[in-house]
């Protein structure tokens, strides 16, 4: 792939600052357009998923046994009249998806597929990383303050609260990663956890608690059950989202998905070995083989996750869901930092390698 790839970017190249602008703008497209499909595929999975597990038949009709449902679904949305409440505020109203959407498409700027598949392979990615998922709370305030109504408000209110809570646990438990790996660059992270010894090697074994506490607190940013308080149908309506409608609607949702499928991919490069075989160092032809494909099941493991709590759980009361993140995960991740500093001071790492 690379002896195709690289000749063309050269090639591309020789055009000077035009040729680099048009070669960033066909990567962009190479990595977000196949992240939108994914998203309708995943939203099928879901309702497929769902269905087999509460004993239903999910999508069936539209397309090929359902297949096509989701972006029937979406051509609809797209397609529907986009109402503005007369008391919101017009710019604002119409930023809010766009400030939510933006930063869950960014942040894959530094995500690596492989080891020379990513697009930006900056040594401070994990900086980087950080601040752009800690951009989408303020498409959740806007979308709530804009619209000029209560329940919207009050939705945005107890979201940013949430997502901050949980955010501050993640940020901890990177922190973990980030000093057994002896680096903030995504690829060295992974390369940090090669060996001999396959899925051993990996960051979940020494950062178990950290590993829990990022995947959990990821269900929680993103809104999902048992932790939507932000969409409690019940209490609230549909929260920051309830004045939305058509393709503002459609924003929000694409980026909910994109972020879900973010935190699996994150949770498998930080603590699973991103694309190392689970076999790697042990000389089993083919499946001791690192690669891409190994990565992906991981994600699609974590991303079924997400479905299998939505059809699992109910959901928490509102002071359980801030007890668990300010009690509980956040004093546990300090607690463990801490103890990964002494195991990496000990050598239990080998950072960078």
């Amino acid at each position: 792939m690379d002896s195709v790839i690289d000749p063309f970017q050269t090639w591309l190249g020789s055009f000077g600052a035009v040729g680099t602008v048009v070669w960033l703008l066909l990567m962009i497209v190479a990595i977000c357009m196949p992240l939108i499909i994914a998203v309708a595929f995943y939203v099928l999975w879901e309702r497929k998923l769902i269905g087999w597990m509460h004993i239903r038949l999910g999508p069936k009709y539209v397309g090929f046994g359902g297949l096509l449902q989701t972006f029937a679904d979406v051509f609809k949305l797209l397609f529907k009249e986009l109402l503005q409440p007369a008391a919101a505020s017009p710019f604002l109203y119409r930023l809010a998806p766009l400030m939510a959407l933006v930063p869950a498409l960014a942040a894959w700027a530094v995500i690596p597929f492989d080891a020379k598949v990513v697009l930006s392979n900056a040594n401070a990615g994990l900086l980087y990383l950080l601040a752009m998922t800690s951009l989408g709370v303020y498409g959740v305030i806007l979308a709530g303050w804009a619209t000029n109504s209560k329940y919207a408000l009050l939705g945005a209110m107890r979201g940013a609260a949430q997502m901050v809570a949980y955010e501050i646990a993640m940020g901890f438990a990177l922190v973990g990663v980030m000093v057994a790996a002896g680096s903030l660059n995504m690829t060295e992270i992974v390369m940090a956890q090669s060996g001999s010894a396959g899925l051993f090697e990996w960051f979940w074994l020494p950062l178990l608690p950290l590993f829990v506490i990022y995947f959990v607190s990821g269900v929680a940013e993103t809104n999902r059950l048992p932790f939507d308080m932000v969409e409690g149908e019940s209490e609230i309506t549909g929260g920051h989202l309830v004045e939305y409608s058509g393709a503002g609607f459609a924003l929000f949702f694409l980026a909910e998905y994109a972020n879900m499928i973010l935190i699996s991919f994150l949770v498998s490069i930080f603590f699973l070995g991103g694309w190392l075989s689970p076999l790697q160092g042990l000389g089993i032809p083919l499946l001791s083989v690192d690669g891409w494909w190994w990565l992906f099941a991981k994600v699609f493991f974590f991303a079924s996750c997400f479905i299998w709590f939505r059809a699992s759980f109910p959901r928490y009361r509102y002071d359980q869901i801030m007890r668990l993140g300010w009690k509980v995960f956040v004093p546990l991740s300090i607690v463990w930092i801490a103890v990964v500093a002494v195991m990496a001071y000990f050598g239990v790492f080998e950072p960078g390698q």
